[in-house]
């Protein structure tokens, strides 16, 4: 019988024995993602998502760089020779593509020119009324008490004003309406929404075991707000903020069509739409050409919002 004890010595290769388990399951199961990226991961496959940022995107660099779609200005007017000259659909892109108004102004260059305006103040409401209802919720929900009360009451009162009303109430006490005039009455008036959104989000969040942990280590008010509670609590808050850019920037174009938002000499859609009532009849392109931007603008961020809510909203999962 031979003597196995001289084979432990040696380097023979390991049998199936010695040799670790085979497994199927594949690589390691990876980090896992956070709110934001699982979200970016279903938003990047959303066309829904897709289309909107394209549409966004062409009109936000028509908006910065207008003159890299016209060279003509949306100022110069030639009664003479252009008024309400008819499109020529054939001729692309050029001054006369889409015909003259009734003061024989291109309209193609007003309607590029026209971005700026609308797409500004919708941006620009839509980060002040965020900023400002942000804030107000996360006061009201965090201290609670008799601070809760004061705020709530607060955004109840300012909640309870029409908002175009409002609006055309504090937009005629100006004599001059310029876009910032504008953007600070539409802001005065939109962040109770945003408030009341980001107080009940607050409210859910307080009670959770990381905020009271963090209290029990004696971490700062402010600490809490910043780091633990504002990001768990912001998600709501941009679906709310992406939806309503679509409507400050209806709110703006029906301001101007009542002859009390924007004036000119500002290059606005809502202008050139009031300035075209009148025509209906006799050069409806005139009147079409620039509400159908404010629609495709508005669509283009209310597609962009609904995609959003979509992605951050585990109910719609």
């Amino acid at each position: 019988m031979p003597d196995t004890t001289a084979l432990k010595g040696t380097d023979a290769p390991a049998t199936a024995v010695d040799a670790p388990p085979a497994t199927d399951a594949g690589p390691a199961p990876g980090k896992p993602r956070s709110l934001w990226s699982d979200a970016w991961h279903d938003l990047r496959r959303n066309p829904l998502f897709i289309i909107s940022m394209v549409l966004i995107l062409l009109l936000a660099v028509m908006a910065i760089f207008p003159s890299l779609f016209t060279s003509a200005s949306p100022r110069d007017a030639n009664l003479a020779e252009h008024y309400l000259q008819h499109p020529k659909w054939g001729n692309f892109f050029a001054p006369d593509w889409l015909g003259y108004d009734v003061q024989g102004r291109s309209i193609y260059a007003r309607v590029v020119y026209g971005a700026r305006a609308s797409i500004t103040v919708g941006v620009v409401v839509t980060l002040a009324v965020t900023v400002t209802g942000l804030v107000i919720g996360m006061l009201a929900g965090y201290f609670g008490g008799w601070i809760d009360t004061i705020l709530s009451r607060i955004t109840d009162v300012f909640f309870g004003v029409p908002f175009i009303v409002g609006a055309m109430v504090i937009l005629t006490s100006f004599e001059e309406r310029s876009v910032w005039v504008v953007i600070l009455s539409m802001a005065f008036l939109g962040w109770t929404s945003i408030a009341r959104v980001a107080r009940g989000s607050v409210i859910t969040i307080k009670q959770a075991d990381y905020v009271v942990a963090a209290k029990a280590l004696g971490a700062s008010t402010t600490r809490i707000l910043t780091r633990h509670i504002l990001p768990n609590a912001i998600a709501p808050v941009i679906v709310v903020a992406t939806i309503a850019l679509g409507g400050y920037i209806a709110a703006e174009a029906t301001l101007s069509f009542l002859g009390i938002g924007l004036a000119e000499p500002t290059v606005s859609w809502g202008i050139d739409v009031s300035a075209a009532k009148d025509q209906l009849r006799n050069a409806p392109y005139v009147l079409v050409i620039p509400s159908v931007m404010v629609s495709i603008t508005v669509l283009s961020f209310l597609m962009f919002g609904d995609a959003v809510r979509n992605a951050l909203d585990p109910k719609m999962r």
